[in-house]
């Protein structure tokens, strides 16, 4: 889900009469030219998914705009709008373009519909046309002012299109990497969590996938997950209610609106924080609590950024994305609340290892080979 490689300025083609300003100049020009078509391709793409038109798409099969608008229960020529625009971009394909338009039959290509609509596929991309999109497109107005004010924009603003987006970007990796990193980089606490009565606490567990992906590997564990958001909560008991019964997971697994202080007594095996530290105003604070969490000889979990070790402006494009994210939404949501540590989404690890000494813990750094993010086992000092 990396953004694409970036064109450096030397691959475009210049006149070398012009002067060097000049050629500077106009091969920025056509960067940010990319960047803006880009983004309006994106915006379209949010509409399809948005209108349901890559679904009437896949159900239609080959299909003219009548019949998609028909099956999308949409405008006809406004629909005809969008896939040739769909076509221009490469996401759908036409046949006979040269015939008159009522004609013209558009294709969505199993692949792409793979990506843009299978939830279950480790290649799904939606969430990343919503969340930037619908999540952190519509608060922009609300972000000047925060900028321009010297305050931050609390994570309930960025509403239900930022929620979903952020929990479908590490849907895949929940189910598809972390039991492996688990089994692999922590075998000993896997072993603990495979014994009837062991316990897992997911501190700011979101829309809870995190919390019932860990449920399903270790079906003798109680995974217990928290978080601040209440609208993140409701989606998380949503999400439980709609598992399969024979799972026997709303057995196991129990959401509550809180903060890691809240997830009961010491005792749990395993703490999780995934993907949320860096969003947090105090950020010490809660490792503190989540070490006020563990069974002896238990471990905390963060999963964070995979992010360079100092600061480099050439960067790889996932810390170029991070950066984009951050200014967007983790800095800010960070600083909503006061005082506040400011970390961002760009969390290196020294960074990490200095927030867990001063909540009593010690870092072990796990590199799992994974382009967007990297493991931190964390142990209480003695």
């Amino acid at each position: 889900m990396a953004p694409a490689h970036r064109q450096s300025a030397a691959s475009i083609p210049v006149q070398r009469a012009r002067p060097a300003a000049a050629d500077s100049t106009q091969a920025f020009s056509l960067r940010l030219f990319g960047a803006g078509l880009a983004s309006a391709e994106l915006m379209t793409c949010f509409l399809g998914l948005e209108l349901g038109l890559y679904e009437a798409l896949r159900r239609t099969g080959p299909a003219t705009a009548a019949q998609v608008a028909e099956a999308a229960d949409l405008d006809s020529r406004m629909v005809r709008e969008w896939l040739e625009q769909q076509s221009c971009a490469g996401v759908l394909t036409v046949d006979a373009p040269e015939r008159p338009p009522e004609e013209r039959r558009f294709t969505l290509p199993s692949a792409h519909a793979e990506a843009l609509l299978d939830a279950g596929s480790p290649n799904w991309i939606a969430p990343l046309v919503v969340m930037p999109i619908g999540g952190m497109a519509a608060v922009l107005p609300q972000l000047v002012e925060a900028y321009r004010n010297r305050r931050g924009l609390p994570y309930a603003a960025y509403g239900e299109a930022l929620r979903g987006g952020q929990a479908g970007l590490n849907r895949g990796v929940f189910e598809h990497h972390l039991p492996g990193w688990i089994s692999r980089h922590l075998p000993d606490v896997d072993a603990r969590l495979q014994v009837p009565g062991s316990s897992i606490a997911d501190v700011a567990c979101g829309s809870g996938l995190s919390t019932l992906a860990l449920a399903r590997m270790f079906p003798d564990a109680e995974v217990h997950g928290l978080d601040l958001d209440e609208a993140s909560i409701r989606d998380a008991e949503a999400n439980l209610a709609a598992t399969d019964p024979a799972e026997g997971l709303r057995e196991r697994v129990t959401f509550r609106a809180g903060d890691a202080g809240e997830a009961g007594a010491a005792g749990h095996t395993l703490v999780c924080v995934f993907d949320a530290l860096h969003d947090m105003s105090a950020p010490v604070e809660v490792l503190r609590a989540c070490r006020g969490l563990l069974a002896p000889g238990g471990a905390v979990l963060l999963m964070e950024p995979s992010v360079g070790e100092r600061f480099t402006p050439a960067a790889p494009d996932s810390e170029r994305f991070h950066y984009a994210v951050s200014v967007l939404h983790c800095l800010p949501v960070g600083m909503s609340r006061t005082p506040t540590a400011a970390t961002g989404t760009v969390m290196r690890p020294d960074t990490v290892r200095a927030y867990a000494a001063e909540a009593g813990l010690d870092t072990r750094v796990i590199d799992v080979g994974h382009p967007f993010h990297r493991l931190y086992r964390l142990t209480a000092r003695p």
